[in-house]
């Protein structure tokens, strides 16, 4: 590995970590209050409309961010002004997609979870999508450059300040308004979306007319993740969605309850994939399929050896877990984080599966491996939902990502030759070399 490489990892590595983690501390915070400051009523109907704003988020990422990374990585600087203007020509365009569609569904979804102030909280959202559209297209400018400092930046400051209007809410004992929330949110967005611009003002060179070419390009690949997308964040809400519906909002809130304990064990996956993908693009291109086999194995193996250890107190000790982090409020969740975990341990394979079939120019068979696995899902749900209750929810989920899990080992052995097995090898491997080259290095540095 260069000096040039070994620096890029070790930079982008540190700062995306710390996004992810200001993402889990801000987030997680946000959540352990609101738990606390909202009834379990009002927390489940938050619960619901996070869920369904997250797709509208998803599908926007799904469709700009991978395919404006890819190109601008690929391309040289001549080339870039033609990108950027057609990644915020069809940013612009899906964004009045999805507004129109949050205005059509506000009423539907109030009547189903029975609660009308939905309506007016979707309604208000579409300033709040506005706002972090235009935030999130910067984001990714600087993203493309190898840079994060303005992300990170930006990312403290729109989920840092909605922490602290929490944090002030339940100490001074402000009415817990959710249309509050929202504004709030608002202006968070605002703000950030100014102080990124000045880390990206330099590199927003556009021309003065979209080149509908380059715009074509984008869409033909990023349609595919954009699919992709929607399937894959379906699968972490829709039975939330389902809940609320077949069940109640109750029942949808301590679901999330389970899920927000054991995502607090992805901060790594995440930051791993962040930092995976420009990087495999550029190996794919000047190595082959033998750096990027390597880099697949090496990064579930790494991943793998750090979450266990983390998994498995969920697994023996959910109760203590739910108390400390949850309250007395929802024991129901605790059978519903065991049964989370046993997925858990399948989620590095499934994040870096698509990473590295999208850094190699396979989007379409990314999508149609999660359409199909997000249809089987969706089934399983609405059946398990009313057979079960709201354990349901959590055995469609754990059968769908088993099988899902055999077929994409099956795809990434014929493409990549890759063998699933050796990633337990790098995970046992990494104890030991963790131990050799961080833990031993610095007690005999410090004796």
């Amino acid at each position: 590995m260069t000096t040039s490489n070994r620096r890029y990892w070790l930079q982008s590595g540190f700062l995306s970590l710390m996004i992810n983690f200001q993402n889990l501390l801000f987030g997680f915070g946000s959540f352990y209050l609101l738990v606390r400051m909202l009834d379990k009523h009002t927390f489940g109907i938050w619960s619901l409309f996070i869920a369904t704003t997250t797709i509208f988020d998803s599908a926007r990422s799904g469709m700009i961010q991978n395919a404006l990374i890819k190109y601008l990585s690929d391309h040289t600087e001549k080339d870039h002004p033609a990108i950027l203007s057609a990644s915020f020509y069809l940013s612009g365009a899906l964004m009045l997609v999805c507004i129109i569609v949050n205005i059509s569904i506000a009423g539907y979804l109030a009547h189903i979870w029975h609660d009308n102030q939905l309506i007016g909280m979707f309604y208000a959202f579409n300033l709040v999508y506005l706002l972090q559209g235009i935030l999130y297209q910067l984001q990714w400018v600087e993203q493309a450059n190898l840079s994060f400092k303005g992300v990170l930046t930006s990312s403290v400051i729109r989920q840092g300040g909605f922490f602290v209007y929490i944090v002030l809410a339940f100490f001074l004992h402000w009415p817990g308004r959710l249309m509050n929330f929202i504004w709030v949110q608002a202006a968070c967005a605002l703000v950030a979306l100014f102080v990124q611009y000045g880390f990206v003002r330099k590199n927003l060179i556009l021309t003065r007319k979209i080149d509908y070419a380059w715009a074509k390009r984008l869409f033909g690949y990023g349609k595919y993740v954009f699919g992709t997308n929607i399937s894959g964040i379906l699968t972490g809400t829709i039975n939330q969605m389902m809940l609320g519906a077949l069940l109640s909002a109750d029942a949808a809130g301590a679901f999330n309850v389970a899920i927000r304990i054991t995502t607090l064990t992805e901060v790594p996956t995440n930051a791993l994939g962040t930092i995976v993908f420009p990087q495999s693009s550029k190996r794919f291109a000047s190595e082959g399929k033998g750096a990027i086999k390597y880099l697949y194995e090496k990064s579930v193996g790494t991943l793998l050896a750090i979450l266990i250890p983390s998994l498995a107190i969920l697994f023996f000790f959910p109760g203590f877990v739910v108390h400390v982090i949850a309250g007395s409020k929802y024991p129901e969740t605790i059978p519903i984080i065991r049964l989370t975990v046993l997925y858990c341990l399948l989620t590095p394979f499934s994040r870096l599966f698509g990473t590295i079939l999208d850094s190699i120019g396979k989007p379409r068979i990314n999508f149609i491996i999660i359409i199909l696995f997000t249809t089987v899902e969706l089934v399983l749900t609405w059946y398990f939902i009313i057979a079960f209750g709201i354990l349901g929810a959590v055995y469609a989920t754990l059968t769908a990502c088993i099988l899902f899990f055999i077929v994409m080992q099956i795809i990434l052995a014929q493409l990549l030759k890759i063998n699933f097995l050796n990633t337990f090898v790098y995970a046992v491997q990494f104890y030991p070399d963790f131990y050799q080259n961080y833990i031993k290095k610095r007690s005999i540095f410090h004796s």
